[in-house]
């Protein structure tokens, strides 16, 4: 099957490769590259580096309306088009230019958590499973009609980076099935409730900021689903303090929310919220690499009753 695929992060290498090793992928869109880091060094996507080390053809436009960039689509005669986190909107025009359709490979049990940070939202929102959806593909966000769905359980260890690890690959998987049972004929696609629909935005930067003030679990689980991007964090004495890993202390916080009751060697780095405690596993200093709570305490100085500023 002739194959124009769209996406630009991590997550879309497994499907990309998979239908690589299947299909004739005869193009690959992906964004424009990106300013990074501190030198602001326009970087390559993963996508478009595997396109490149595959010497696969690839377009980076700008706007998906261009008509010259949508008529050297045309010209290639893609029988399906499959989508895996580009990133933007897909206009109409591109949606209906393939012979047979347009398949997204979205990481959620549609309806629930359509949008940008499926991942994110479902960990934050202490979800205990999540999924993969093949869906083709219409104007609305993440609303056509669905071909495939499978779930995949959240362990109370994962972060957004193994959760999409997962994720990637399973949608490797049911994309190929997907294909399968369109060549055969042998599929149906099954409307989504309107009434169950529930959406993911991206994550704003201010979200990272941890509210000491609330319940312990719901600060694990925003730490958990912003590990590795963009990474939770807090101010000690004035600077950034990102967070990387946390647990629950069973023990109930007896002062107010934000304040260090345990510095030391046994215990670690022990903060109060507004029900337990949370250790402080893993963190990371401002323009420091991240260590450990222990190594941080041998480092600063740490003072009991001290309070991390964070959001409300």
């Amino acid at each position: 099957m002739k194959i124009f695929f769209m996406g630009t992060p991590q997550f879309a290498l497994p499907p990309l490769e998979a239908l690589c090793s299947y299909h004739q992928v005869i193009g690959v869109i992906t964004q424009p590259d990106k300013p990074k880091g501190r030198n602001l060094k326009l970087l390559p996507s993963p996508v478009k580096k595997y396109a490149l080390e595959r010497g696969l053809t690839l377009f980076q436009p700008d706007n998906l309306n261009d008509q010259g960039f949508l008529e050297e689509v045309k010209k290639l005669s893609p029988e399906v088009i499959v989508v895996a986190a580009y990133g933007k909107i897909i206009p109409k025009a591109l949606i209906e230019l393939p012979k047979i359709a347009c398949f997204n490979i979205h990481p959620s049990l549609l309806p629930k958590y359509r949008g940008a940070a499926p991942i994110q939202r479902a960990i934050m929102g202490g979800e205990k499973e999540t999924g993969v959806t093949i869906m083709k593909m219409e104007e609305g966000l993440d609303s056509g009609p669905i071909l495939l769905q499978e779930k995949v359980k959240i362990e109370l260890n994962d972060t957004s980076g193994t959760l999409e690890r997962k994720l990637s690959q399973l949608g490797a998987r049911l994309i190929l099935e997907a294909l399968e049972r369109i060549k055969k004929g042998d599929f149906v696609f099954v409307p989504q409730d309107e009434s169950k629909a529930t959406f993911a935005p991206k994550i704003e930067k201010g979200e990272a900021l941890i509210n000491w003030s609330v319940p312990a679990k719901k600060i694990v689980n925003l730490v958990r689903a912003l590990n590795p991007y963009p990474g939770a964090f807090t101010f000690y004495q004035g600077k950034r303090l990102k967070i990387w890993k946390v647990e629950i202390i069973n023990q109930k916080s007896l002062v107010k929310p934000g304040v260090i009751i345990s510095a030391n060697k046994n215990d670690g780095l022990v903060i109060t919220t507004s029900d337990f405690g949370v250790r402080l596993l893993e963190v990371q200093p401002e323009n420091k690499n991240k260590m450990s709570d222990l190594e941080f305490i041998c480092g600063y100085p740490v003072k009991l009753g001290e309070t991390l500023m964070g959001g409300t």
